[in-house]
């Protein structure tokens, strides 16, 4: 670390908003955590952007139960602030895999096992191999 007092304040700053952004990311619903950013905060007040003015209404509906949530974490936030900037780039949604259990893919077998020759039931037996192999 630099002995440089600007340099070591940037690096606080930084190292606070990424703490709060995991914060909110817990608390927030998840449609939140991957489209709005913690900007700061300023007197208590916890300010974050958005994409869009739904996202934004439904926030500040949201806003009380989240800082009491984030209080209840430790968190030194009174109010929440909401700013929509549509140039902001959303963080794109996380991939997470998802695994049938052995009986969904079994009765996907079966169902498709049961139709008539059609799009649905070709991909019904393509789904049920593809996760039995992956």
């Amino acid at each position: 670390m630099s002995d440089n007092p600007q340099l070591r304040s940037l690096f606080n700053t930084a190292n606070a908003l990424a703490a709060l952004q995991e914060q909110f990311a817990h608390v927030a619903p998840p449609y939140f955590a991957q489209s709005s950013q913690v900007l700061g905060l300023q007197n208590g007040t916890l300010i974050i952007a958005v994409s869009n003015g739904t996202l934004a209404a439904k926030l500040r509906q949201l806003a009380p139960q989240v800082v009491e949530k984030l209080q209840n974490k430790g968190c030194e936030v009174s109010a929440i602030r909401v700013k929509v900037q549509v140039n902001y780039a959303a963080i794109p949604p996380k991939h997470t895999e998802r695994i049938l259990t052995r009986t969904a893919q079994h009765q996907l077998l079966e169902l498709s096992r049961n139709l008539t020759d059609s799009p649905l039931k070709l991909a019904l037996e393509k789904f049920s191999k593809k996760t039995r192999q992956g």
